[in-house]
């Protein structure tokens, strides 16, 4: 790999980056710090790739709050601590938000929680429920949706 890009093959080779995958802005200018690119280069590419919506940070936050909710299971703490860990703006967040359903949310959280609380194999009640509790807090649900659903679990 060459270490000095030009301009135009930078751009080049950020779209390809930036068509291959949605990407957040960060993402970019880090790429672009590897490919050592300077500021004012960085800059002008990026604004180039914002008006030819390479890179768009609405569409960014949506389709990483669909694919982390409906392949990995995250509920919305951690999406929203993974967007601002990313830089993301607030409105941008809400509107990510927004791509999921009450209804598709609800009926993950309850699969996930069953299907773990099942998957336990520890005799003492203390530590499974401490497991229990870790795991589905870990991936970002509500600490109120895991206690109210830890009580009914203990009750089948």
């Amino acid at each position: 790999m060459k270490d000095v890009f030009s301009i135009k093959d930078a751009i080049n080779k950020i779209e390809h980056y930036c068509a291959y995958q949605e990407r957040c802005h960060t993402e970019v200018e880090q790429k672009l710090r590897t490919m050592k690119m300077d500021s004012e280069e960085i800059s002008h590419i990026i604004s180039h790739l914002i008006k030819d919506n390479f890179l768009n940070e609405s569409r960014f936050a949506c389709s990483f709050a669909r694919g982390k909710h409906r392949i990995k299971n995250w509920g919305k703490i951690r999406i929203v601590n993974e967007l601002k860990f990313r830089n993301i703006t607030t409105y941008n967040i809400n509107l990510a938000l927004k791509e999921i359903s009450q209804q598709e949310y609800t009926e993950t959280f309850h699969r996930l929680a069953e299907k773990h609380w099942l998957s336990i194999q520890e005799a003492n009640t203390t530590k499974k429920r401490k497991k229990f509790c870790d795991y589905i807090l870990r991936r970002g649900f509500e600490s109120n949706l895991v206690y109210e659903k830890l009580r009914e679990l203990e009750t089948k």
